[in-house]
């Protein structure tokens, strides 16, 4: 199931409360997942927190290439 209306774009990424957040775009979302582009060069961890648009999922790494990884929730 798509989303329907306007979706943010950004995003951010929390892996625990001592690390800073790290900025993200959000390439495609759904109910189950989300495929993300991550900015910057920190390793992307296998769990963390993500934000978006207010709402706060956690997600489990379930593929990646480079920057770009995929999500489930």
């Amino acid at each position: 199931m798509r989303p329907s209306g306007l979706v943010p774009k950004n995003g951010t990424i929390f892996t625990d409360l001592k690390s800073q957040p790290t900025a993200c775009n959000i390439v495609d979302i759904s109910a189950g997942g989300a495929c993300i582009e991550v900015h910057g060069s920190a390793p992307i961890p296998k769990r963390f927190i993500l934000n978006h648009g207010g709402v706060k999922k956690s997600c489990y790494l379930v593929w990646q290439k480079g920057r770009r990884v995929g999500v489930s929730f």
